[in-house]
């Protein structure tokens, strides 16, 4: 897994910095899993009855949103792997949503545990109804941490557009959307987006039917998660 140490300012900093990267061996294009060192995210698949799966137009787009908008080459999709694929670490970010259970076993989470503490990143985007399970989740991964909520001062929100936050997309139940995080020896190693649902806001047009302005705070969400993923200490 490689690390990144470096910070950058603005979209141009950040464009400039991943560029750099990509003409240095053992870059960070070359721990995306991709075997033409294609940047790319991998969607988490996990057991106990959720449909890790939804959204099947979101990541395609999402990874050509940010080639669109870094200029940065992307794989064409999503890898898709579980906890004990053997190219797990050769992926620096985990994509997981869904609406409904997650169930992972003791060696599921250790290898998730693993995969973090190792400089690995997870985001967690609740589709709405993944919010009970995936913190019980939470709660076994790391007994002796929490999520807790980001302010919209976090290098996350700021890293490639400027954000206030994170948009809602979707209704649901009307709550206002909200970031959370879990940070281990300083590093935030998980973003959990709440009441917000991205993922749908990455889909073709024609599924949901966002207007073009929702459309727009989900991909610009989208490319900061990837770039802070790419770009965070």
């Amino acid at each position: 897994m490689t690390t990144i140490v470096r910070r950058c300012s603005g979209p141009l900093g950040v464009v400039v910095l991943l560029l750099s990267l990509a003409a240095c061996s053992g870059s960070v294009f070359a721990a995306t899993g991709s075997e033409s060192g294609l940047v790319g995210v991998a969607r988490l698949q996990y057991g106990g009855g959720g449909d890790w799966y939804c959204n099947p137009t979101s990541l395609p787009n999402w990874l050509a949103l940010f080639s669109q908008r870094t200029g940065i080459p992307v794989a064409p999709r999503e890898a898709v792997v579980t906890l004990d694929s053997e190219d797990l670490h050769r992926h620096p970010l985990l994509y997981m949503s869904g609406h409904g259970r997650i169930a992972l076993t003791t060696a599921e989470l250790e290898a998730l545990r693993r995969y973090l503490d190792a400089g690995g990143f997870l985001w967690a985007d609740d589709n709405y109804g993944l919010d009970a399970s995936f913190r019980e989740t939470v709660s076994r991964l790391y007994p002796d941490g929490k999520l807790v909520p980001l302010g919209g001062d976090h290098p996350l929100y700021h890293c490639f557009y400027d954000l206030p936050g994170l948009p809602k997309i979707h209704e649901h139940d009307g709550d206002p959307a909200q970031g959370f995080g879990v940070v281990r020896n300083g590093r935030l190693v998980i973003f959990y987006s709440w009441s917000s649902d991205i993922g749908d806001g990455l889909e073709d047009p024609g599924v949901h039917g966002d207007p073009a302005d929702v459309r727009e705070s989900a991909a610009r969400m989208a490319v900061n998660v990837l770039t802070y993923a790419l770009t965070r200490p």
